[in-house]
């Protein structure tokens, strides 16, 4: 049984679920399932929608820019005027109108997950759709009804057991039969509520439907090759690595790499599942393979995380940091969900370089001003070498302003502006 998962730019347009359909239909008799993420940047149209609903501005004009960018990939690929995908499209734009017109009655992170999940719905439901129609035997499920999560919004915790026992009591039968098409990035709260698992959450939701149903392989299909060395649009001449292991995937997702989500890998390494990163635009290539025996790579990685703040925490008494210090901001990031991409501390200061959240960052600042002196930058750059080199050194920080810089055995990371 294998796990496919399809990203938005694979699904942005017609053309691109026909090709989706073509890679589908090339496994026929392998037990497939396939997580679909929302098509081209419809998640950023829903979060506009949802602001300009809060702010008591009209969103009749986006929502329906938004329908019809939907509509003409729907009249593409269906001649028939009539087909009941026509009908499936109404009904879910509706449901996201009525979502809309209750937001500001809601808790904004929860009202936020039920408005953001019609485009995982939406995507899912015209691929199913389209496979139906060209004669595959598929089934559409609501992946709510299996992903069990805790009430945590937009950051969702799995319930795992209660996953676990779901997707093996009643997918398993279903696989046997039919390729299932279901949404990534989405579950269900244990009251009732739609959680979403982190923004770019669908590779994880691949993950988990994996883990459970012990797939033999999970394929995240990109626009890109496999995994490089570095993002083709800021650096030329990256290089393909053909295979890596667990550890030194996980370490590049969590400086940044955006090519795989950061908790897609826990949960496959568990279970020995390998990950193969593969092109849907060249779907005859092998891609990348990420298992535990992959070999540790030499050549170096180059990570660029952007939308950074850089947070320097005082001491205002002259007395030095101590464990003390550390565990009361420690503390404060915890309470806010707050992830460090990079550390450092000196006698009297503690500087973090966290993700650009302003409402989160604000709160943090907020209630540690009291203890100590805080300043901070914005808008920064945190630049990450894995396997360094004098002359990739050389080559990211010649000419930047370095805010942060910090070297280990093999890592390199500079915050710069």
């Amino acid at each position: 049984m294998k796990v496919f998962k399809f990203g938005g730019a694979s699904v942005k347009d017609a053309e691109g679920v026909k090709n989706v359909a073509d890679i589908i239909k090339t496994y026929k008799g392998d037990q497939l399932l396939v997580v679909v993420s929302a098509m081209g940047n419809t998640t950023n149209a829903l979060e506009e929608l949802l602001q300009l609903s809060l702010g008591h501005t009209s969103y009749a004009d986006q929502i329906n820019e938004l329908y019809n960018y939907h509509l003409q990939i729907v009249k593409a690929l269906f001649e028939d005027i009539h087909h009941e995908v026509h009908f499936f499209l109404a009904q879910r734009f509706q449901s996201l109108t009525r979502a809309l017109q209750k937001a500001r009655r809601q808790p904004f992170n929860q009202v936020y997950d039920e408005v953001v999940a019609h485009g995982e719905l939406i995507s899912s439901g015209i691929l199913q759709a389209y496979l139906a129609s060209m004669e595959v035997a598929c089934r559409w499920i609501d992946a709510r009804n299996y992903i069990s999560t805790n009430n945590l919004h937009r950051e969702a915790q799995i319930n795992w057991p209660l996953t676990g026992s779901k997707v093996n009591r009643e997918l398993i039968p279903v696989l046997e039969e039919e390729v299932i098409i279901t949404q990534g990035f989405i579950g269900k709260s244990s009251d009732g509520y739609t959680t979403t698992l982190g923004r770019e959450g669908s590779d994880f939701s691949a993950a988990i439907f994996a883990s459970c149903l012990n797939a033999e392989s999970v394929t995240i299909w990109k626009d890109v090759p496999g995994v490089l060395n570095a993002d083709p649009r800021i650096i030329q001449d990256t290089v393909l690595y053909p295979e890596l292991n667990y550890y030194d995937a996980a370490e590049m997702t969590y400086f940044g790499a955006s090519v795989i989500h950061p908790k897609t890998i826990k949960p496959l390494a568990n279970q020995q599942i390998p990950l193969l990163v593969r092109s849907f635009k060249q779907p005859e290539e092998p891609g990348t393979r990420i298992f535990e025996e992959g070999a540790s790579q030499t050549v170096p990685a180059i990570v660029f995380k952007k939308n950074q703040t850089l947070i320097t925490f005082h001491i205002r008494d002259y007395s030095f940091i101590t464990e003390r210090n550390l565990s009361s901001i420690f503390f404060m990031l915890d309470m806010m969900h707050i992830k460090i991409n990079v550390m450092q501390n000196s006698a009297t200061s503690v500087s973090i370089c966290v993700d650009g959240n302003t409402t989160k960052n604000d709160a943090l600042i907020s209630n540690l001003s009291s203890e100590y002196e805080i300043r901070y930058n914005t808008g920064l750059t945190l630049i990450t070498i894995k396997n360094y080199t004098d002359n990739t050194i050389e080559e990211m920080s010649s000419g930047k302003e370095l805010l942060l810089e910090q070297r280990t055995r093999h890592t390199y990371q500079i915050v710069v502006r």
